[in-house]
């Protein structure tokens, strides 16, 4: 009879990720299981005027052809009979503390990555039983006292356990090991790797690269050419190989900010408004790196003697867009300064951050059959950048020989994103 630690590896680690399933529209069925059990329903954006988007939907509504993303509209044409909810964050953030709490309960070791996913380190946890009954448990657990139903992936690092959980849903638990991944993984598409996206698996599929195997033998030297850092860990990632640790202490950001100092006094208000879309633009960039988006804008302006203001506005719908940013801070400029006023500082500050995955994006009806163009055409602005430098693509209105033009090379813009006195600039 084996002893429980001979299930532990002597070297190596044991990670859970514990995904819940259909998140938002689950907690509504727990909290209210007469009005929502095994009916299809939908969280969306806006519900009276019936032209919002489905921010997630039940499975029950997902078999009607029901997607995240997609127009209410459509959603009720697909499926009439679609019960729409309206998303309650107090309620969501409440079910959300309740999961994480059992999970602590198995390790301290536990990273939330969003509001309705965590990973969990049990490489410690030998006194509760193998990493298997701990799974098991932990599911158990989760249904019976948040009527969750959740999904686990149980391997040797993240991105295993990552692909794991996703490989059943719902109520799923699989287990995929190193030795498992020629097997389970090298014939699906790259796309399916986590981490590589779409634009990513179609530039591989240009270098005759279809599948998760053939990234695994491609030669590591031209996929770093084509790719950079990202290429050597996309090989590594195909061989199933992932060091990342599991970290309690993340936090996300409470802000994001850029500020630029001026070397001679601005007065006119193009100058003001080129430099405030080079801080959105900058801004912006850093809340879709971190996957967030932010509710509030800030501009901070600084006279010659020093004195200084900041003023926010808080958006009728989370954004991560520098479109919105940018109008926001143009608006607060005009708003609450004096035309022709000496400014010596400029910042924008971007507050009451979010996981952009889990929050609900609201769009109108007139702008949610044009939102997936910008979206798409900023992500594609954004690989641009990411490969070739910060100012591969630019507008016209960011170009000058002030600081702010400067803060897209983080090589030289020196001081421009210094701490001082009165304000805190988190960097990257």
């Amino acid at each position: 009879m084996n002893d429980v630690k001979d299930f532990y590896p002597a070297k190596g680690r044991v990670i859970i990720h514990l995904d819940m399933n259909a998140f938002y529209c689950s907690v509504h069925e727990a909290e209210e299981p007469e009005y929502y059990k095994d009916k299809p329903t939908a969280v969306s954006g806006s519900i009276e005027q019936r032209k919002g988007i489905i921010v997630t939907s039940s499975y029950t509504a997902r078999k009607k052809g029901v997607k995240t993303g997609m127009a209410v509209k459509q959603a009720l044409k697909l499926c009439p009979d679609l019960i729409l909810i309206k998303p309650d964050f107090n309620l969501y953030r409440k079910y959300s503390h309740g999961f994480m709490s059992i999970a602590r309960q198995f390790t301290p070791q536990v990273e939330p990555v969003s509001i309705d996913e965590c990973y969990m380190d049990i490489t410690g946890s030998k006194l509760l039983g193998t990493p298997l009954e701990i799974a098991e448990t932990l599911q158990k657990r989760i249904m019976s006292e948040w009527r969750l139903p959740c999904s686990i992936g149980l391997a040797p690092n993240k991105l295993l356990a990552k692909m794991a959980s996703d490989m059943k849903k719902p109520m799923g638990l699989t287990v995929l090991r190193l030795r498992d991944v020629p097997k389970l993984l090298w014939d699906k598409p790259c796309g399916t790797l986590f981490g590589v996206g779409s634009k990513t698996a179609d530039k591989l599929s240009k270098l005759n690269i279809h599948t998760i195997g053939q990234l695994a033998s491609a030669d590591e030297t031209m996929l770093i050419k084509q790719f950079g850092v990202m290429g050597a860990w996309m090989k590594s990632a195909a061989h199933g190989i992932d060091h990342s640790p599991v970290n309690p202490n993340r936090e996300q950001s409470k802000s994001i900010g850029h500020t630029t100092t001026l070397p001679s006094d601005v007065t006119e208000q193009d100058d003001v408004f080129r430099i405030l879309l080079n801080l959105s633009d900058q801004t912006c960039r850093r809340l879709r790196r971190q996957k967030l988006v932010a509710s509030t804008v800030q501009i901070t302006i600084r006279r010659p003697d020093m004195t200084t203001i900041t003023r926010s506005q808080t958006l009728g719908a989370p954004t991560q867009s520098t479109e919105d940013v940018n109008r926001e801070a143009r608006k607060l400029f005009l708003r609450h300064w004096k035309l022709g006023d000496p400014i010596r500082l400029l910042g924008v500050t971007l507050q009451n951050l979010a996981p952009a995955e889990s929050t609900a994006m609201q769009l109108d009806l007139f702008s949610y059959e044009e939102q997936p163009k910008k979206e798409a055409l900023t992500k594609a602005m954004d690989a641009l950048r990411d490969r070739f430098g910060e100012g591969a693509v630019l507008t016209a209105g960011m170009l000058g020989d002030d600081p702010s033009a400067l803060i897209r090379n983080k090589r030289i813009r020196g001081t421009s994103l210094q701490k001082d006195d009165s304000l805190l600039y988190i960097d990257d």
